[in-house]
């Protein structure tokens, strides 16, 4: 052999006796990998970070060295181990938390995770799996809405759409003013806009409950502006749904109850049964997985009405006084009537109460790593459910809405949605030298269309079908992200640098309906005149003339009753891009002090850039106190909803039905009023507060502050007239074409301020054998108008419309501005104990009529359910949502619309459902 290569294979063999020994494994939290923990050699400048698997890796000499692993938020660790030559070790280990119930946050921050009691911001941590073991709650946003005080969720009724996908709020800001995200990635929202009598009208939010309990992990609520870190929508804050990631074991509950309370039809309603399932797989031999969760949803209607005192028949329903002189006059006959036809005033009663669905849902959470510093990722899932909804009874006394040959007793129309919603997200992260990467796509979809039956076109007159299909809306969404970070260990105490950019493609449609569902046949277009000075008329449905009269003398209404169907007029295919380009600093400058500093610019193609920027910072004086703060500005881009929706609308206002028109801003009518174009709204927002961990006690406390120009609103009702000026006659004519009578727009109309503070305590104890924990939590905000009325000149004098009460109501009152949590847990052997009061603050009626603008006091709300484990894997639990059966405050008669309602639909606290009792058994494998 050369001597040159005995030379080389001498070298190697050196090499690989003094450098040939590695120290390897991954650091976790029996969670979760832990990315980015520090592992080093004591006493040695040298040492590893993990990686997206939390593996770390470490070439060494042969000798004893000692091993310390840290990461922010939990307690460090050491080992010694001593390797000889050419040994290979590895050695796992698993980090726990400063104390044992703190949980690790990824909101909020572009660097390594961390305690939410070491986080800059406040952020809650929801552990859904553990809460649907126990809680009464099925659904995410009923579970948030008494797990998180500063969230609000209610089910809607009486709302057409939105009895199907409940708008939800943060910090009693609007439904779009809160970012959602699922594993970090941007969420689709829903296709539907409020527009009917209910919290968060002319919003457009996110539906929480299209993503099955199964499927998620835990959910994390950050309680602070952060539209300078993800963009638009984040004036309140940002939930982030974390998927579960489980494998080799197979996870199922099935869960049944119904209201049984004292207003339940018979007693018993409202059943409700829900099966959920999950499970996962691992793929390859480094920590990959693919997890699969399902779900089969059942909800049944429940009915609160009130028996109707007003009028169902008049003598107009008598055929015996058509040929009467001088009758019929509109009087009311109901009880002679009722008594003749051998019926009730209960049997023309609406549907007041929750709405029916039926469904399911099925999603997927998959990892792949492709290299020992890179992994392939996709998420997402489909959901479709089927609702019902009652509108408001149609009686025979309404003549131009109903028909006595198809519907002698009148009718209860009613609003079936199918509301598909599916979603996919993949992309690929890992390291690039010492940068983190992450390159995703995000599509999400959501439909709905829109059946209304047992119900009729009334200008159709004894012909009309008694069902239509009435349209519906689409909104896709598609968003690509590029993200770098990167953690400087060496620079000052530690600081992450973070950049990226965003592509965002949005669509929204509007498909029109079949005509019977829009058209009025009784409008005709008068076109002159004839040799005996007679109107010449040519049906028109866009025509001014009514030739349809009902015995009254009133014009029949057109299009299917409670829910008139979508025109070739309204159809809208309109979409936007976005980009946008972030930076994110945030700097350790000791152990104790962090400052984060995030700039972020957006461009929209519809209606310009913006730019934001945040600071946060925090000191931690001890293990036991910290301070933090922070400062941002934020926006919200105007919907496409917002700017291109347009329809005609049933709607009951004042105890009568309306048909009201939503015009564009861009239309003749909001030219005609001087309704500006839509811009964006733009915020400050201002927190301050400080954490405390005492052991077994733990306390945040944060106040906020938040001001928001420019925010768009639903206006109140404008109409034309036909003898008025030239420009009221000529709206007058342009709603009449639409089948209106009245016309609402969205606008930047106010701006407001939203003051509050939220308290977080939980106190841990282990009694005996038996492991028990209390959380009290509680927010007290308050949001208003400040400020003038941003009104044109053409409409001075009608800001009071423009912006009316009852707007104004659902914007500050509506909801409760306060709410406290106050949740026992108590665990022991087999046996597990849950015990729940929820405090609803007071809210105000929304209404125009100032003497009926009535204050519903605050209540409180009992769950409380047991549990049992036969065997480790097979638990069953028992309990009540609402165990004592309270009811919000009754209505007065003024506000009650003749006794429809006992409770209030606009402005609701907890829903007036009553008692709810439940059983649930889950198991896994």
């Amino acid at each position: 052999m050369k001597p040159k290569l005995y030379a080389l294979l001498w070298l190697f063999f050196i090499s690989y006796s003094v450098y040939g020994q590695t120290i390897e494994g991954t650091v976790s939290d029996n969670k979760q990998p832990l990315v980015g923990a520090s592992v080093k050699l004591v006493g040695r400048n040298t040492g590893a970070t993990t990686d997206l698997g939390g593996h770390y890796k470490i070439t060494v000499q042969p000798g004893q060295y000692k091993l310390n692993v840290s990461y922010i938020g939990y307690q460090s660790v050491e080992k010694t181990i001593t390797i000889a030559a050419g040994e290979h070790i590895t050695q796992d280990f698993t980090l726990n938390t400063t104390d044992d119930l703190n949980e690790v946050v990824v909101l909020g921050s572009r660097s390594a995770p961390r305690s939410q009691l070491t986080t800059a911001v406040p952020v809650d941590v929801v552990d859904v799996k553990q809460i649907a073991q126990y809680s009464p709650q099925v659904s995410i946003n009923q579970i948030l809405n008494y797990v998180a005080p500063s969230f609000s969720s209610n089910v809607q009724t009486l709302s057409d759409g939105t009895d199907h996908i409940d708008p939800a709020s943060l910090r009693g800001l609007g439904p779009d003013q809160v970012l959602v995200l699922i594993n970090g990635k941007r969420r689709h929202t829903t296709s539907l806009v409020n527009i009917n009598g209910s919290f968060g009208k002319g919003s457009v939010g996110t539906d929480l409950n299209a993503i099955p309990t199964s499927a998620i992990k835990r959910i994390e609520i950050l309680r602070d502006g952060a539209a300078a870190q993800y963009g638009s929508d984040a004036i309140a804050g940002v939930i982030n749904i974390i998927l579960n990631d489980e494998v080799n074991k197979l996870n199922a509950s099935v869960s049944t109850g119904a209201y049984v309370s004292k207003h339940s039809e018979n007693n018993f309603d409202g059943q409700n049964v829900q099966a959920n399932l999950n499970y996962g797989l691992p793929l390859g031999n480094k920590g990959g997985f693919v997890n699969l969760a399902g779900s089969y949803d059942y909800r049944n209607y429940t009915n609160r009405t009130g028996t109707f005192t007003g009028t169902i028949f008049s003598d107009y329903n008598d055929p015996t006084l058509a040929d009467v002189p001088g009758s019929p006059k509109g009087k009311d006959i109901t009880d002679a009537e009722l008594a003749k036809r051998g019926l009730k005033r209960s049997d023309f009663n609406s549907r007041i109460g929750q709405s029916a669905n039926r469904g399911g849902s099925l999603f997927l959470n998959a990892s792949l790593p492709v290299s020992d510093h890179a992994e392939v990722y996709a998420f997402g899932g489909l959901n479709y459910r089927h609702g019902e909804a009652a509108a408001f009874f149609r009686t025979p006394s309404q003549l131009t809405q109903t028909n006595d040959t198809i519907y002698p007793n009148g009718f209860l129309p009613l609003i079936v949605t199918d509301n598909r919603d599916k979603s996919l997200a993949a992309g690929i992260r890992g390291s690039l030298g010492e940068w983190k990467v992450d390159f995703s796509n995000t599509f999400g979809e959501n439909g709905v269309d829109f059946t209304v039956d047992n119900t009729l076109n009334a200008s159709l007159l004894k012909a009309s079908p008694t069902s239509f299909e009435a349209g519906g809306y689409r909104f896709q969404q598609n968003t690509t992200n590029l993200d770098f970070s990167r953690f400087f260990e060496n620079a000052l105490s530690g600081t992450n640098v973070a950049f990226g950019a965003e592509h965002r493609y949005e669509n929204y449609q509007i498909l029109p309906g079949e005509a019977s569902s829009y058209v009025n046949y009784g409008n005709a277009l008068n076109i002159g005149t004839d040799g005996q000075g007679k109107p010449i008329l040519i049906p028109d449905p866009k025509g001014n003339v009514p030739t349809r009269l009902a015995a009254n003398g009133a014009a029949f209404a057109g299009g299917a009753q409670s829910f008139p169907g979508f025109s070739p007029d309204n159809a809208t295919k309109a979409s936007r891009t976005s980009i946008a380009a972030y930076g994110d600093v945030e700097l350790n400058f000791t152990k104790q002090f962090l400052l984060d500093a995030a700039l972020r610019f957006e461009n929209y193609s519809d209606f310009g850039s913006t730019l934001n920027w945040k600071l946060a910072g925090r000191y931690q004086f001890s293990p036991k106190f910290l301070l933090r703060a922070a400062a941002s500005t934020g926006f919200r881009a105007p919907s496409l909803h917002q700017r291109y929706f347009n329809a005609t609308s049933s709607i009951f206002t004042d105890g009568a039905f309306i048909e009201s028109g939503t015009f564009t801003n861009d239309s003749r009518v909001a030219a005609l009023l001087g309704i500006p174009k839509l811009k964006q709204e733009t915020s400050h927002s201002y927190s301050a507060g400080a954490t405390s961990n005492l052991g077994p006690l733990k306390l945040t406390v944060d106040g906020y502050y938040i001001r928001i120009d420019d925010r768009i609103v639903y206006t109140g009702q404008f109409s034309g007239n036909k003898t008025g000026t030239p420009q009221e006659q000529e709206i007058y004519n342009i709603l009449r074409s639409a089948n209106a009578q009245t016309a609402r727009f969205f606008a930047n109309a106010i701006n407001t301020e939203t003051k509050g503070v939220d308290v977080v305590i939980t106190y841990t104890a282990h009694p005996g054998k038996g492991h028990f924990k209390a959380d009290l939590s509680g927010t007290f905000a308050k949001t208003s108008l400040v400020g003038p009325i941003h009104s044109s000149a053409q409409l001075a004098g009608k800001e009071s419309t423009y912006f009316d009460d009852a707007s104004r109501i659902y914007l500050e009152n509506s909801v409760p501005q306060t709410k406290a949590n106050l949740t026992l847990n108590y665990s022991i052997q087999k046996w597990g104990f849950f015990l729940r009061n929820v405090y609803f603050g007071k809210v105000q009626e929304a209404t125009n009529t100032a003497a009926n603008q009535a204050i519903y006091s605050g209540k409180v709300v009992t769950d409380l359910s047991v549990s049992y484990a036969f065997i480790p894997n097979l638990r069953l639990t028992l309990g009540a949502n609402n165990l004592l059966d309270i009811y919000p405050d009754e209505l007065s008669v003024a506000n009650s619309s003749s006794g429809r309602f006992l409770y209030s639909r606009s402005s609701q606290q907890f829903g007036f459902n009553g008692r709810f009792l439940f059983a649930r058994i889950g198991f896994s494998f």
